[in-house]
């Protein structure tokens, strides 16, 4: 049994959430006090392991006092703050960021995308079929993932994972300024030519699918891939002897990814190499199993 240090208490601050009354832990974001307090604030670029970047202004919130509206996803909760969520001012700015996300890029993979533009009767169309888009052809040059960057909203999840924050490979970064950024390697080499040590972090926490396994990229374009049919187990690693957990995706009895648990202390949520992609061992003896040869009677245990 994994006992988590409760570590140090916290102050409890009390302000008011669309005109009620309540209280959160110092450090707390708003977005922290409306999850505790059962609103729904749409966000993509926020990450529970992860420094919030503001980048994709998805949950802006209004503050009494502030000029301009404000992240939720970073601001931290104050004492006597007066915030409001669902204002016809933070409700039309949520629209118009959906809508120019989703004429921009493609968002068909980003979860519950179809939802929030349901919601707040986002129009992307209305900017019309020359809406800027990269048009670019998914990049496969390796058989661990795949990178698609026309379904990239820049976030810079990515980015922070495999910098200072987690990985500190710093395989990647932001190229370009202005409509030519984009997410990169060194030189926009191939990946297998980059730093990467092809640990998976960034797809740990990319939002929206512009980083996706091989394996999840293929089935998608079978038509195979169906998240209602999967389950998902966690185990620890066998490689080493750290204790990494991992969760294991399973469809039709195969692993299709392995993501980690982020409230684990171990992991928050990051792999290696192995504990990511190595699992073809696990539903691989030389075929016994699939061809219905498998006979446990004729094994040598020695």
């Amino acid at each position: 049994m994994t006992v988590t240090p409760l570590g140090i208490p916290r102050r409890l601050l009390e302000f008011t959430l669309d005109g009620e009354p309540v209280r959160a832990p110092e450090g707390s974001t708003i977005l922290d006090a409306c999850r505790a307090a059962g609103k729904d604030i749409p966000t993509l670029c926020e990450g529970d392991t992860l420094t919030p970047k503001n980048a994709c202004r998805v949950c802006v919130v209004e503050v009494e006092g502030s000029r301009t509206l404000v992240p939720a996803c970073s601001r931290k909760a104050e004492a006597g703050m007066e915030v409001r969520t669902g204002t016809e001012r933070a409700r039309h700015s949520r629209k118009v960021v959906l809508e120019l996300l989703a004429s921009s890029v493609d968002l068909s993979t980003t979860p519950r995308v179809a939802e929030w533009l349901k919601e707040y009767e986002a129009k992307p169309d209305r900017f019309g079929p020359d809406a800027a888009r990269l048009n670019e052809e998914p990049r496969v040059d390796n058989d661990l993932y795949v990178r698609d960057y026309g379904k990239c909203i820049l976030c810079y999840k990515c980015v922070d994972a495999c910098g200072d924050q987690w990985q500190n490979s710093f395989a990647i970064s932001v190229a370009g300024r202005g409509f030519d950024a984009r997410i990169a390697v060194e030189h926009d080499a191939p990946l297998t030519d980059s730093a990467c040590v092809y640990c998976g972090n960034c797809i740990e926490v990319c939002p929206t699918g512009a980083l996706s396994f091989k394996s999840e990229f293929d089935m998608r374009a079978a038509g195979t891939w169906d998240e209602s049919r999967q389950t998902r187990t966690t185990t620890v690693c066998a490689y080493c002897g750290v204790g990494c957990n991992l969760t294991l995706h399973v469809q039709d009895n195969e692993i299709v990814k392995v993501t980690s648990p982020h409230d684990n202390p171990v992991t928050h949520g990051n792999l290696c190499i192995k504990g990511r992609f190595g699992y073809q061992h696990v539903q691989s003896r030389d075929g016994t199993e699939r061809n219905g040869t498998w006979d446990e009677s004729r094994n040598d245990a020695r």
